[in-house]
């Protein structure tokens, strides 16, 4: 059988659970705030721009976006 808690010991328990709680939704709240998940996206998307996978990418829109706008230009 489980030893008999007091009621200070419940209520220390109780203001220790409040405290974790408190943390986890700080740390929540800070890891889904909008501006740093902006912040984060637009880190992460420069880094990959940096590569040479990304750089290549970034080229072949480049090009893409030249021949629709030379065709575009040709039908009219």
């Amino acid at each position: 059988m489980a030893a008999e808690r007091s009621a200070d010991d419940i209520q220390r328990e109780i203001e220790q659970a409040r405290v974790a709680l408190a943390g986890a939704v700080d740390a929540l709240v800070y890891r889904t705030s909008p501006k740093r998940v902006t912040a984060n996206v637009k880190q992460a998307v420069l880094a990959k721009a940096q590569t040479p996978q990304g750089q290549a990418v970034i080229a072949g829109i480049g090009v893409l976006v030249v021949v629709l706008i030379t065709r575009r230009v040709r039908r009219r």
